[in-house]
């Protein structure tokens, strides 16, 4: 089997609601880059960019541009041999996660259709169901709160709330939303790079009582040193996001012993292939992990959530994007059922995808 083309497409969805989060404010539109390989066997492979320019370095723009780049290196490789695609790649194009991400999806869409199994099941998952959170933007006290509400009563039983530029707000915001849910609902919080290293470990100290189950990303993504004092003083368990892009950069944050917890995502690391790596390298250390999103929709997704379910040291999901899309069955359907806050994968082979917008 043999690579013949790669297709780009601009899929763009509409959103509720503008999302605000520490370092930027989104928009009411989120666009992604669908890709589909396709085999000289009659095989093709879908695929998902989501670039964020602070943190993959990539545009809509530039992913197509990757990928027209690298597609005349890629043509005439077997998609099933996955080491070989991403030496590719690599040592064909410097950095570019996403756009890299969306080949690796595609190809083991293909891996999956070829040996008529669903691709969790070819990584060896257990399970086809997962529970992911759903994420709280910031927004004014009364707002947020009356969100995490709302959530909680469509049966979210964990809730991700974005903090990082007020940091007393933060308290506040945090305090009036445990009051809201009561005890049961499992609070979450990501600062997205938002604070110092003495502001961080003050907040921290001060939303322990609220029973805060971790704290995402508190210091620039370069303190590596300064994320580690804050886990060494945090009574609250410290996840590392936007400091790890690479399996080669989990191996130094957990070295240094900077977190408790390593979000994997693929549009940071380059999908698939290397999420498999950054959980083994956790593991080597004692961390857990979690598999998170950029606003990818549900063909990504998919893909994140057989990582998941696939891996034992990967504990939790914040693959909540699509639901904030008012069109989430745009672009593909099938792939996965939505139950509450419980995702159950398509038995299907490869994502289990019964319909594309190509």
């Amino acid at each position: 089997m043999k690579i013949i083309d790669i297709q780009t497409k601009l899929v763009s969805f509409k959103r509720r609601k503008v999302f605000k989060i520490a370092f930027g404010t989104g928009s009411d539109r989120s666009s992604r880059i669908y890709t589909k390989v396709i085999t000289d066997s009659g095989i093709y492979g879908l695929g998902e960019a989501a670039p964020a320019p602070l943190v993959t370095g990539e545009t809509l723009d530039t992913v197509v541009a990757a990928i027209e780049f690298m597609k005349p290196f890629l043509i005439g490789m077997d998609p099933t041999d996955i080491a070989a695609i991403h030496e590719k790649m690599d040592k064909t194009l410097l950095f570019n996660p996403a756009a890299k991400a969306a080949v690796d999806v595609a190809c083991y869409d293909i891996i999956g259709k070829k040996e008529g199994k669903a691709v969790h099941k070819l990584l060896g998952a257990k399970t086809d169901s997962l529970q992911t959170d759903i994420t709280i933007g910031i927004d004014t006290i009364e707002e947020m709160t009356r969100e995490c509400v709302e959530r909680v009563n469509q049966g979210f039983r964990i809730l991700k709330i974005k903090c990082g530029i007020d940091p007393n707000k933060d308290i506040e915001v945090l305090r009036e939303i445990r009051k809201a849910v009561g005890d049961e609902i499992d609070l979450r919080i990501d600062i997205n790079q938002g604070y110092d290293t003495e502001t961080a470990l003050r907040v921290l100290k001060e939303i322990a009582e609220f029973n805060i189950s971790e704290a995402e990303q508190p210091l620039p993504f370069w303190d590596v040193h300064g994320m580690a004092e804050i886990k060494k003083l945090s009574p609250i368990p410290i996840m590392a996001d936007e400091s790890v892009h690479s399996p080669e950069q989990a191996r130094i944050v957990c070295e240094h012993d900077a977190c408790d917890i390593v979000n994997i995502k693929f549009m940071k690391c380059g999908g698939i292939y290397k999420a498999l790596q950054i959980s083994d390298i956790a593991k080597e250390f004692g961390k857990t992990c979690l598999v998170g999103c950029m606003s990818e929709s549900k063909l990504a997704i998919a893909a994140a959530a057989a990582v998941v379910v696939a891996k034992d040291n990967i504990v939790s999901a914040d693959l909540d994007s699509f639901f904030s899309f008012t069109d989430p069955e745009k672009g593909v359907t099938g792939g996965f059922e939505v139950d509450k806050d419980v995702i159950t994968l398509s038995s299907g082979a490869g994502y289990g995808f019964n319909n594309y917008e190509f």
